[in-house]
């Protein structure tokens, strides 16, 4: 039977959930409540399924969505998340059908680049994916990290407070704008993240209250939150207790530092475990003894499609000032083509190229690699992954678009 790709309308939902939770290895049938929790996410038009004699074997879902390109400037993306396809029809260029047709629209309806979190690392390079951000996981052994134990607060006039879900989707919302539009990979939230990271919106039975905690600087404003949990370990009738960071937000080091001081001098507490964290994250200097910190989980995190060369290009920052011919080959016709690219601190200029000779040659995955200033064009070029048309110009070109700083991405969608 032919298998019909097609958007999915609200009276298919359900069946499209059930495709999700068996493509990802969940209980397929969800309780009433969380199902109709998860309506919240349809968006006309924006769910794909494939559909087999009226079962969905595959899907995909898609929404609007914002991420920050170096320098500050938000950038509209199309992000991409709940892709699955069934174990009975893997093979049949299901997930090719619903990608092709949903970048077609996102570059329609004008967005710069789409994103998404990996599952597994092969799948998405074939569709002009790259990994272009990257994220680790510390655990601090507190008895070793060598802070004060009798520590009881900041020390520069700042105080750290418990507060409750309600305060957070308060003032978290404005903390983060500050804060994402600081930090390059970084992308928005709506209003339900905050809503389901909070517990007011469940879509599952698993929820477990956080505790929460806000830091105020010396002037009275919010300038850090976190949200963690805490497990109850004792052994020989001595704490072995892990407080596990869901996630910790923060406007400045004070904040931050502040935070995690706080987390490694809770009584009982044993170990921190950070959560996804940048993989320059300052958390282990914090520490009197950073080897405290020891990395338990380092991986690529946010993945990135270019779907608009010039504006991908012109939306981000240059440190250095300099000139180059790229030649980006895109073979799904999306974003390929010759460019010049003319940058300074002042700002940058990316126009068509077509009669000029190329310094690089580069598919628009490495393009992707590069954009965030994360990935070496160095290395990629010591890789056969990017063409040197003339001699030098991959190291030209590492200079103009790396960074002082590593993007991150806090966020897994």
């Amino acid at each position: 039977m032919t298998i019909d790709v097609r958007t999915v309308t609200e009276a298919e939902f359900a069946d499209w959930q059930r495709a999700v939770r068996t493509g990802f290895l969940h209980e397929p049938v969800l309780a009433a409540e969380h199902l109709e929790a998860r309506r919240r996410q349809f968006v006309e038009g924006r769910l794909l399924g494939a559909f087999d004699g009226g079962r969905c074997v595959a899907t995909f879902r898609s929404f609007d969505q914002e991420i920050t390109a170096v320098g500050g400037t938000p950038v509209p993306a199309d992000a991409i998340s709940n892709v699955t396809v069934t174990p009975t029809h893997r093979r049949r260029g299901l997930l090719t059908r619903m990608m092709s047709r949903d970048l077609a629209a996102a570059k329609e309806r004008g967005d710069v680049v789409a994103n998404l979190i990996a599952a597994e690392y092969p799948i998405y390079g074939r569709y002009g994916f790259g990994p272009a951000t990257w994220t680790t996981e510390w655990t601090v052994d507190v008895p070793r990290a060598g802070l004060d134990p009798r520590w009881s607060g900041p020390e520069d006039g700042g105080r750290i407070d418990l507060v409750d879900a309600e305060d957070v989707r308060k003032l978290g919302p404005e903390l983060h704008e500050r804060v994402r539009r600081a930090q390059p990979g970084a992308v928005s939230r709506d209003e339900l993240w905050w809503q389901l990271n909070t517990g007011a919106v469940r879509f599952g039975s698993n929820w477990t209250e956080p505790f929460y905690a806000v830091h105020r600087s010396a002037s009275g404003e919010v300038d850090g939150l976190v949200s963690y949990e805490s497990d109850d370990s004792w052994h020989g009738k001595q704490p072995h207790n892990t407080a596990d960071v869901n996630w910790l937000i923060a406007a400045t080091p004070a904040a931050e530092c502040a935070l995690w001081r706080y987390l490694c001098s809770i009584d009982w507490i044993t170990k921190v475990k950070s959560g996804w964290r940048g993989p320059d994250d300052l958390l282990p200097f914090f520490l009197p003894d950073p080897r405290a910190a020891r990395v338990t989980e380092q991986a690529d995190w946010l993945w990135v499609r270019i779907l608009d060369v010039v504006r991908a290009l012109e939306a981000r920052t240059y440190e250095a000032a300099g000139a180059l011919v790229l030649e980006v080959v895109d073979k799904d016709r999306l974003a390929g083509g010759r460019f010049r690219l003319e940058v300074s601190p002042q700002g940058a200029s990316c126009t068509p190229a077509g009669g000029a000779t190329a310094d690089l040659t580069l598919p628009v995955a490495e393009l992707a690699r590069i954009w965030l200033g994360d990935e070496s064009l160095l290395r990629l070029a010591a890789l056969g992954l990017v063409g040197e048309e003339r001699e030098g110009a991959a190291r030209k070109a590492d200079a103009l678009f790396r960074t002082s700083g590593r993007p991150w991405c806090p966020d897994l969608f």
